[in-house]
């Protein structure tokens, strides 16, 4: 059982503008055009954060024309979900178990 959790994929997702891309992403995917549109965020800041969020793994870019279409890897969130749940689930079991003070 894991109980660690991805501390860099989570920390790329606490910035508040990324969770918002992300929260996009799981619904279609968009060129910087419309994350433009859709976050009042400036040009290249969301190409900052997108350049964080490609290293990190969380997205995948995808060529079209003189676009660039970003898309939302799942496999990344459920991982990051998985871990989660596991930790959700040492926890229940460490609420049995209390270390005894010296």
């Amino acid at each position: 059982m894991m109980t660690s959790v991805d501390t860099g994929v989570l920390r790329v997702l606490a910035d508040p503008l990324r969770l918002r891309i992300v929260t996009l992403l799981a619904r279609e995917t968009l060129c910087l055009t419309h994350l433009v549109e859709e976050t009042g965020a400036k040009q290249t800041n969301l190409s900052n954060h997108m350049k964080v969020l490609r290293e990190a793994g969380v997205v995948e870019t995808e060529p079209c024309g003189r676009y660039v279409y970003y898309r939302l890897r799942p496999d990344v969130i459920a991982q990051l979900a998985g871990q989660f749940a596991d930790l959700a689930a040492s926890a229940r079991t460490a609420a049995e178990n209390k270390r005894a003070c010296p």
